[in-house]
């Protein structure tokens, strides 16, 4: 008969008093606050603020999941779990990763992977096992989303007509050089050439530095906006990009503006977003033929896969597309025709009439 097979360590543990094994290299720090190592251990990996905020609030209510036994964690008694009490409470098959699954069912799938990642991304930590049973949602394909080119010359147009001054340079940084909002809010004077029409993007997502480049629009809107930063300066701030209150911009107050200026370009709420300009930025770079590497670089994405969904372009963009390249095909093949009828004019004739024969 054949025997069955040992089972896993985090199996043996369901029903016994063993204490929770973990790594060496929490060994020692058992007994201190979770929270301060787990946040110290994200930004050691060059985590982002927003992955650790991300992170921090979906892992809240994954580890205050009660088990039928328990009784609610009180505030004070989840931010001084040690990381040791926290390893037991986090055992993978006790249960409390189910019944949190199980509450997260309504969620968006894209948004239900999001807090499966934070959670496997502390076990793993812990040095727990994922639960097997336990898998992503599926998704289906989504196609960035872009504006057409008429819904983009009402946006410019509502940005250069707003009462608020900053409106045309953000709106025409992003859809000139790609950037995330998080970099524009970022920017610092220091970090821009004018002579060289560029911009150093210093610790953009993943924590990478890359070069973007102006166009003469771009140039043109930074030189209008620079009298308007001056007037907005105090103290030793060094952002390129002020608010009313003559503070740096943030992204929420970017996200304010996009929906103020859909509204006045006439688009539905939610169609306007900081980052549907920068997929704009790289379908127009597509469309004039560049190639993937150069816009992968240029977007600072850390795999080409990420910048391989550009190539699933919108109908709309295939059309034109299609009809730009069909357009020029008729026009060199006319062109052939023309040349060649120039030159059957301008050949003389090999015909032996008129040749006198001595």
């Amino acid at each position: 008969m054949r025997e069955r097979r040992a089972l896993r360590p985090s199996q043996l543990r369901l029903g016994q008093e063993e204490d929770i094994g973990l790594p060496a290299r929490l060994k020692h720090l058992q007994h201190l606050p979770w929270t301060s190592c787990y946040q110290k251990q994200l930004k050691s990996e060059n985590k982002s603020a927003n992955t650790q905020k991300s992170y921090a609030s979906g892992l809240r209510s994954l580890i205050e999941t009660t088990l039928p036994s328990e009784s609610v964690l009180s505030e004070k008694e989840y931010d001084k779990m040690n990381i040791l009490e926290l390893a037991e409470r986090m055992e993978p098959l006790n249960g409390r990763i189910d019944l949190w699954t199980h509450s997260l069912s309504d969620l968006k799938p894209t948004t239900y992977n999001a807090r499966l990642a934070a959670a496997r991304h502390l076990l793993k930590w812990l040095g727990h096992r994922w639960p097997e049973h336990i898998t992503r949602a599926r998704t289906g394909k989504r196609l960035p989303r872009t504006l057409t080119r008429r819904e983009l010359s009402m946006v410019l147009e509502a940005a250069s007509n707003s009462e608020n001054p900053v409106a045309s340079i953000v709106v025409t940084l992003m859809l000139d050089t790609g950037l995330r909002v998080s970099e524009v809010c970022n920017l610092n004077y220091s970090d821009i050439d004018l002579e060289d029409r560029s911009a150093r993007v210093i610790g953009g997502k993943g924590d990478k530095d890359r070069l973007v480049l102006f166009t003469q629009r771009t140039l043109d809107r930074i030189q209008a906006w620079l009298p308007v930063r001056e007037s907005r300066i105090k103290n030793d701030e060094v952002a390129l990009l002020l608010n009313s209150a003559k503070r740096r911009l943030q992204p929420r107050g970017v996200q304010r503006l996009m929906d103020s200026l859909a509204l006045d370009a006439g688009l539905p709420k939610g169609k306007l977003t900081p980052h549907v300009l920068r997929h704009n930025f790289a379908t127009g770079l597509l469309e004039r033929g560049a190639d993937l590497v150069s816009i992968q670089k240029l977007l600072g994405h850390s795999t080409i896969a990420t910048t391989r969904v550009y190539l699933e372009i919108s109908d709309q963009t295939l059309r034109e597309v299609y009809h730009r390249a069909q357009a020029t095909r008729e026009h060199l093949e006319q062109n052939m025709q023309e040349q060649q009828q120039e030159l059957v004019e301008n050949t003389p004739s090999t015909s032996v009439v008129g040749i006198d024969e001595n």
